[in-house]
Formats: structure tokens, C-alpha cells, sequence
């Protein structure tokens, strides 16, 4: 197999350069209508910053966002307009930023999502879903796992977890060329695999894919939702780039099952 290839989402999706630009407008255009409280301390680093989307009234609940990017790009201000489906249905939104894996290991990363997820919970006193896309799917899963030792009063807060489109187990990417940042070995690429971890908050958890993804987004989605016994939806006629965006449309099925009665 060529790893790199089979990796790639960006050399197999028609105009994908063109997604970053259009994300980053949509994400200003709808900072400058919603009420947000924009770079919230998580930590010391510039990046350890969470962004915080509420909804009128109090919060119905929390919803964590985590981008993706591979752990090596992107930051929380391209996708503010996802918080748009949440905020709609009543539910405040935290996407957080992370220290990415030039500078940090990708189990720093998960600390600092971590992190992330404890300051955004001090913030809204409500039920916590998390969700995010690729690295963030990953991210997200990860703080699902024993490991993450989350303390109990913010764990029992969480009622539901959406990883979308995220790689499970990353044994394979320490034979592409991006481990010679991630710098991966087995040890350390076991451990940081949702799939290869016990998993410790048993809340209820979909899996969700494009099923216009790459073969092995497929195959690592259907990974963890095979070692957590949870399910596995789909979505049709999407790939790693637009499988994200009904998180803007508060009554599609990608919300439905985020949120479900809330």
C-alpha cells in the first residue's frame, strides 16, 4: 500500500483548495452575528484558546467542537459557522484551538483538548456532546478512553460523543511521510489509538463517515465503532471535506444524532 496516497483526502476531492477560503468566510461571517466570546484561555501557549458560541437564553447544553487538519493545521476561527446548527437548537458551542505536532506529540495534543474540554465546561453549566472532524474525531474519541481520566463531575456531564471522519488507529501513518513530524512508533502510535484503548465513558456514541471518503477513512471508522460495539452511519454522497457541513443545518440527521431530543 502507499501510505501517503491512501491518506491523502485533499489529491482525491474535485476544487479542494478552494475549502480552507470558504471556511474561513464562513466562519467570519458568522462571528459577526453571533454571540461569541472569542479566544477564552485554556492554557499559557497562543494557541490553548477556545472560542464560545451561546445560543439566547441558557444553554439547553454544550457542544465541544475539535477541528481537524491532520494535526498540523487549521485553528478554531475556520469553523465558527459550524456552530450554527447547535446554537440553533439551543445548545452553546466551545471550539477550541491546540498546540499542533511541529512543536508538540500528538498525546500533548490530546492533553490539550483535554484541557480544552474542562475550561469550556467550567464556562456552561449543562450536559456536555462532543464531536469533532478528522484529527478532531480522533481527538474527541481519545478523551473517551480510560486514559483520559477525566475528573468524575465533568465526565458525568457528558451524554453523548460524535467522531466524524477520524483515524482510529494510527499505526499506519507512522509509514507516511507526515511521521517525520508525528514521529510516531508503535508504542507511542498504540497508545494514542482510540480503537487500541479500553474505553471508559460508555455514553451514547455514533461513528460517522462520508461514504465518498477515502478506503481507509471508511475502514478506520468502521475500526472504532467495531472495538467500542457502537454504531456506524454512512452519510451518502459525502467526502472528507463537505461531510462536516450539517453541522450548520440544526434539523439534519448529523445534528438529529449529535443532539437527538436536546
Amino acid at each position: 500500500m502507499n501510505y501517503d496516497e491512501a491518506y491523502s483526502n485533499a489529491d482525491f476531492i474535485k476544487g479542494a483548495e478552494a475549502y480552507p477560503k470558504r471556511w474561513a468566510a464562513d466562519a467570519a461571517s458568522w462571528r459577526e452575528k453571533a454571540d461569541a466570546r472569542l479566544d477564552i484561555p485554556y492554557g499559557t501557549h497562543a494557541r490553548q484558546r477556545f472560542d464560545l458560541f451561546s445560543p439566547k437564553g441558557i444553554p439547553r447544553g454544550l457542544v465541544v467542537f475539535v477541528h481537524g487538519g491532520y494535526w498540523l493545521k487549521f485553528d478554531k476561527s475556520l469553523w465558527s459557522h459550524l456552530a450554527e446548527g447547535a446554537v440553533a437548537r439551543g445548545w452553546a458551542v466551545a471550539m477550541p484551538s491546540y498546540r499542533l505536532a511541529q512543536e508538540v506529540c500528538i498525546a500533548d495534543i490530546t492533553r490539550d483538548v483535554r484541557s480544552a474540554v474542562l475550561a469550556a465546561a467550567a464556562q456552561v453549566a449543562a450536559p456536555i456532546v462532543l464531536t469533532g472532524h478528522s484529527a478532531g474525531g480522533h481527538l474527541v474519541a481519545r478523551l473517551l478512553c480510560a486514559d483520559a481520566n477525566l475528573p468524575a463531575d465533568v465526565a458525568e456531564r457528558i451524554v453523548g460523543a460524535v467522531p466524524i471522519s477520524g483515524v482510529a488507529d494510527l499505526r499506519p501513518l507512522m509509514h507516511t511521510a507526515m511521521n517525520k513530524i508525528f514521529d510516531l512508533d508503535e508504542a507511542a502510535a498504540t497508545a494514542e489509538s482510540p480503537a487500541l484503548q479500553p474505553l471508559a465513558l460508555t455514553v451514547p456514541t455514533t461513528v460517522w463517515v462520508g461514504a465518498d471518503e477515502r478506503p481507509v477513512f471508511l475502514e478506520q471508522s468502521e475500526a472504532l465503532a467495531t472495538a467500542w460495539n457502537v454504531p456506524l452511519h454512512i452519510a451518502p454522497g459525502l467526502h472528507h471535506f463537505d461531510v462536516i457541513d450539517d453541522l450548520q443545518n440544526p434539523e439534519s440527521g448529523l445534528m438529529e444524532t449529535l443532539l437527538g431530543g436536546g
